[in-house]
């Protein structure tokens, strides 16, 4: 790890390690202006070992927001709230900069006070369905001044550094593409033309804070849009950057519109290190890797092979803000680790909430949660080992409780392990690994392949249970359902049945859309042999896409709603949808089953009766709560809590959060 924790300079700032913390939004300001929330949440990271943290974005002017309560740097009355919360990140030897930021065309006119977005061109935005503004010269020169501006507030607020954020299809990668640029002055054209508004913002922004202040732009190594930028577009870019004075160059991957998914767990870990290496193999000053990068082996990989100078991460020191702190002492088994699910960060920003994080229940609560020693030693009982009994046992386990853990199969995990084995899913595991680490840390008992009932209970007297027995699944009554060639998604997943020749899955929610993943990818070839013969040159690139999108099986998807996924988070959502429609599974909306027979599923669908012929059938309809202990242990002992699925089924995230919340109050 001597790489990775070894000082880095950018302009004439030096670094003490090589993490960068990126810029997210976290929607913590309503009014724009920097609050002790936001504080404590970037100080936490600053005195977790982060070597530089990125705020933002940052709004630059009143037309600029591309999210709701974003961060404004627009006014110099936002300056003392900057000089707080620098002075903060200081305080732990981090360096901090500012994104400067403009949405241009991503901005929707309810973010702006309902004024039209503006952009290069009058050319519809897929992400709003609005039509910008094409910006005059003059208000092409008023952004290039607003820019310069914000810069200036920064130095003010003795930041150590500003990023120009011209990559994700924000206004300036809307000037530098020819898929949004149509303009016909100089600010259109061919490439040196288009790149004239980010090189007129780069000589402003340094006329502004001067040569010694360190200056990032942060660009897309690939637009990953038909017709856009590739890596060789991209070098250009970073080439005249150099040549401009920038000090380094923050590569992250495509737009906010591509169909390539860029953050979801589905992408490999570091996947898009190689675009940040083909800017790297170009210029000589910094180039920062990122996307997906979420531990520091990997990192340091990335650094010794050359691929860039620093690492950029951000949702995995949302995960884990001591992450920096924890890998330089070599504690990597206590490392939290992103697993990439979009729950609670990409999910809330879409649905105008503030970031929380899934395995971190603490993120943007860092000045409210305190984890305080116990005041009396309990004997605890947890009854049962998914993401909310690990999540409670560990937290009772630290706070210095006497915690035994009971599940009833012979590992711990529950639905996360079932999660974890659909294709692109894997990441789910990674937190069960996670806090089995932990629990073994604070010395929790275990106790595994053990069904507790009341009788147990009473003879083990503990203070305090827990119940976060779960859910199962939920098996509608309708005939021919407990037919043989009938299984649960469940029991398919844990390897305690198969299915035959085509098959149907009832239920089209987030299990039944990943079921039909796991079923319609089973004989598509995997990625060793996907190299191999790319390698060698073996099939044409037309048979390799059929190799990798036609499996053995011919799955059909039954839903009675209009849509498919519907409970899947919103940023994942699309990549689910687009996966299912990659490998053919056949989808049927508005079909309700009626019943299974031998030949397949009858389904009515527009008041007419359907066969759906098969062999096979999954039933993916649901689940329900299992809490049958729940009433008969009350008395048994002082305390007994419901948590989890047991609770009500939900999602990861909600199980995880409530077993904090219950590892704080015992």
């Amino acid at each position: 790890m001597k790489k990775l924790f070894s000082t880095m300079t950018i302009g004439e700032v030096i670094l003490k390690n090589r993490i960068v913390m990126t810029a997210m939004h976290l929607g913590y300001t309503p009014e724009g202006f920097i609050n002790d929330r936001l504080i404590a949440f970037y100080e936490e990271r600053a005195r977790g070992g982060t070597g530089l943290i990125l705020v933002g974005g940052c709004t630059i002017d009143d037309r600029s927001a591309g999210a709701y309560h974003m961060i404004r740097l627009d006014e110099d009355r936002m300056i003392p709230g900057m000089a707080k919360m620098a002075e903060a990140v200081h305080r732990h030897g981090a360096k901090i900069g500012a994104q400067l930021f403009h949405a241009g065309r991503y901005a929707h006119s309810s973010m702006i006070g309902g004024r039209q977005p503006v952009s290069a061109s009058a050319i519809a935005s897929k992400m709003t369905g609005e039509v910008p503004l094409e910006m005059s010269i003059d208000e092409v020169r008023k952004v290039v001044s607003h820019f310069g501006e914000a810069a200036r507030r920064s130095k003010a607020a003795h930041f150590d550094a500003v990023e120009i954020l011209a990559s994700a299809g924000y206004l300036i990668s809307q000037f530098l593409s020819p898929l949004t640029n149509r303009r016909k002055d100089q600010y259109g054209g061919g490439l040196k033309e288009r790149m004239s508004l980010l090189l007129e913002v780069v000589e402003e922004v340094r006329g502004k804070v001067g040569r010694a202040f360190p200056l990032i732009v942060r660009i897309a190594g690939n637009d990953f849009m038909p017709g856009g930028h590739t890596n060789a577009e991209a070098q250009e870019v970073a080439i005249a950057l150099e040549e401009a004075g920038v000090d380094a160059i923050d590569v992250t991957g495509g737009w906010h519109e591509t169909s390539v998914p860029q953050i979801t767990m589905a992408v490999p870990r570091g996947g898009f290190v190689y675009l940040a290496g083909g800017i790297h193999s170009k210029v000589k000053i910094p180039v920062i890797a990122c996307n997906r990068i979420n531990d520091p082996l990997l990192a340091d990989q990335v650094l010794l092979e050359g691929s860039a100078d620093l690492i950029g991460m951000g949702r995995a020191l949302i995960a884990d803000p001591k992450l920096p702190q924890k890998a330089e002492q070599g504690r990597f088994e206590e490392i939290i680790h992103c697993i990439g699910c979009n729950q609670g960060c990409f999910d809330s920003v879409f649905l105008k909430r503030p970031i929380t994080c899934t395995v971190n229940p603490c993120a943007g609560r860092e000045g409210e949660v305190i984890s305080k020693a116990a005041a009396t030693k309990k004997k605890v009982m947890v009854i049962g080992a998914g993401p909310a009994g690990m999540e409670v046992a560990w937290k009772l386990g630290e706070r210095g409780h006497d915690v035994h853990l009971f599940e009833r199969e012979k590992e711990a995990g529950g639905q996360l392990r079932l999660s974890s084995i659909p294709p692109g899913r894997k990441e789910f595991l990674q937190i069960v690994r996670n806090l089995m680490s932990h629990l073994e840390k604070v010395g929790v008992t275990f106790h595994f392949g053990i069904e507790v009932d009341t009788d147990r209970v009473e003879q083990f007297a503990p203070d305090a249970v827990v119940v976060a027995t779960g859910a199962e699944p939920f098996t509608p009554d309708i005939p021919g359902i407990d037919g043989e060639q009938v299984i649960s998604a469940w029991d398919l997943l844990r390897g305690k049945g198969e299915v035959n020749g085509k098959v149907t899955v009832l239920g089209g929610g987030a299990v039944g859309c990943e079921t039909a993943l796991f079923l319609a990818s089973q004989g598509t070839i995997d990625q060793e042999t996907l190299y191999h013969l790319a390698v060698h040159r073996a099939e044409s690139d037309q048979a390799l896409g059929s190799l990798l999108s036609r499996g053995s099986r011919s799955v059909t998807l039954i839903e009675q709603e209009g849509k498919i996924g519907q409970d899947i988070g919103i940023s994942t959502r699309w990549t689910i949808l687009q996966e299912i429609k990659r490998l053919g599974v056949r989808v049927m909306l508005n079909a309700r089953a009626k019943r299974v027979e031998r030949a397949g599923v009858v389904v009515e669908q527009s008041g007419k009766e359907i066969l759906v012929e098969g062999d096979s059938v999954v039933i993916a309809l649901g689940s329900k709560s299992v809490n049958r202990i729940w009433d008969s242990i009350k008395g048994k002992a002082k305390e007994v809590y419901l948590i989890g699925d047991a609770l009500e089924p939900r999602k990861a995230i909600e199980a995880i959060h409530e077993g904090f919340s219950i590892g704080l109050r015992i």
